[in-house]
């Protein structure tokens, strides 16, 4: 029904699931772009001549932009309001695709995945919230884990989809953004309404966002390429030495601001504290299995990308089942032992991954990347909840926008780490081969170097996962906003 030339009642009960479809619309665009891009990056790699300096930003461009803008993308969705802020969002990423898919080179590319970045800052900042702001508490674990079942139903179809378009080219992997891109901007303008009152009196941090952006870029650097151009050489000391320099300076300004990018009192309340660094820690963990497996099963084992996207199934197919049924017993249970299993089971999937070889039966790389898998779907809605619930509305885009920044950190140092493991295991030049599939199997050479970098590289997510678990543990019991709000306003009060 049209309401108010809106195509749902703001004032109905259903109104909430309308909100969760149109944000459901935005993690499948996502998730679909995440895995149809890593497929095709082998095509990329060779189509356009580059190297792997180029394809890294190719992967982790968008993400530093998207990391390093989504908390001023909240502050502005609490200053202009959520709504409008998600539907620009839409916007700037379906254009930025258009011209993704007509870039001439590996440079343009690079330019235009940045732009898409912007959009992904402004839909990944609102869509937490506007689901937060929509649902009553004890609901919330449940459309939290819909919306992660629709992450990880893009997850599974992400790789195979981008193998089918790949045999169209590599642009068609931007192109199939575009439609996706237009139906959700239409539906967000007619269905979503603005549920908190925008503060006007906000104002953006420049100087913080500035910090951010050096120390983070620094440390990426320094982490993916120490491996190819040496742990000694000046950009990469100087990239650990940017991150060191910048990090206190930021929380220094942060701390003094008085509109800082980064709100730390939040961080008084032990959940939001505890549960954001969890998160950090899981993205650590879980974000490069599926950009290194891509590249072990096309240049390692051979695989063509459709049948390479069809065997990381598995990876997302435990995320699909488990999110919304976790995301509804931490609605009636709490959060922190089922976010804390979810850890555990992550960190056994990937101590799994570290005994595989190129000629392991298929059925094994199944059985563990499904572990893996379940981890995540048993982790992320809980914990998701958890740190939402405890947000006043007030400051829920800055708190979604915080969450997804700790996130997004997470996933680039864990690509940036696996690039530079596997670059300070073995030659370059055969590194890149692999990664591109012109050197297919171990024909010629011995992939032993490769294989003992993946099992490095899958360790180092143990380790973080057994890290995240015992920070889980100490989160606290879990609670609303409501009942956080006489700790918060005797913290304020000392």
């Amino acid at each position: 029904m049209i309401v108010g030339g809106r195509l749902a009642d703001p004032a109905a009960p259903s109104y909430r699931w309308w909100v969760l479809g149109v944000t459901s619309v935005g993690a499948l665009m996502a998730s679909l772009t995440g895995g149809t891009l890593i497929i095709a990056l082998p095509d990329i790699l060779r189509d356009l001549h580059t190297d792997i300096f180029s394809l890294l930003w190719i992967v982790v461009g968008y993400t530093l932009v998207a990391t390093v803008l989504v908390l001023n993308a909240g502050r502005l969705a609490d200053m202009a309001g959520r709504a409008r802020s998600y539907t620009l969002g839409f916007v700037i990423f379906t254009g930025a695709s258009i011209l993704c898919a007509v870039a001439p080179n590996a440079g343009m590319l690079i330019l235009w995945r940045l732009a898409q970045g912007v959009g992904g800052a402004l839909l990944m900042a609102n869509a937490t919230a506007l689901v937060t702001d929509a649902f009553p508490r004890s609901e919330l674990g449940r459309a939290l884990g819909i919306n992660a079942m629709v992450i990880g139903a893009g997850a599974i179809l992400g790789p195979i989809l981008g193998g089918w378009l790949t045999g169209f080219g590599w642009r068609m992997v931007f192109w199939f953004n575009v439609p996706i891109g237009l139906v959700g901007a239409v539906a967000a303008g007619l269905i979503l309404v603005e549920q908190a009152h925008p503060d006007h009196r906000l104002e953006i941090d420049w100087l913080g966002s500035l910090l951010y952006f050096v120390g983070l870029m620094g440390l990426m650097m320094a982490l993916a390429f120490g491996g190819v151009y040496g742990w000694t050489t000046w950009w990469v000391v100087g990239g650990f030495i940017a991150f060191l320099v910048a990090l206190p300076l930021f929380l220094r300004v942060e701390l003094r601001h008085h509109a800082p990018l980064l709100d730390l009192s939040l961080f008084r309340d032990r959940l939001f504290a505890m549960g954001n660094l969890t998160g950090f820690l899981n993205a650590i963990a879980r974000n490069s299995v599926l950009f290194l497996l891509v590249f072990y099963f096309q240049g390692a084992r051979g695989e063509d990308p459709v049948t390479a996207g069809i065997m990381l199934a598995p990876l997302a197919i435990g995320l699909i089942v488990l999110s919304p049924i976790s995301g509804a017993l931490a609605d009636r249970y709490g959060s922190r032992a089922l976010a804390t299993a979810g850890m555990v089971i992550t960190g056994l999937g990937l101590l799994g991954l570290t005994t595989i070889d190129v000629v392991t039966p298929y059925w094994q790389l199944a059985f563990w990347q499904l572990v893996v898998g379940a981890g995540s779907g048993i982790f992320n809605s809980p914990n998701t909840s958890a740190v939402m619930g405890v947000v006043p509305p007030s400051k829920r885009g800055v708190g979604a926008g915080m969450r997804m920044m700790l996130m997004q950190s997470g996933f680039m140092v864990s690509i940036a780490l696996a690039i530079g493991l596997v670059t300070s295991s073995m030659d370059p030049k055969v590194m890149v081969a692999i990664f591109s599939g012109e050197q297919i199997g171990g024909k010629g050479i011995s992939l032993d170097p490769f294989m003992n970098a993946l099992h490095l590289a899958f360790l180092a997510g143990v380790v973080a996962s057994a890290l995240g678990a015992v920070v889980s543990l100490m989160r606290g019991e879990h609670r609303s906003f409501e009942e956080a709000l006489p700790a918060l306003e005797g913290e304020a009060a000392r």
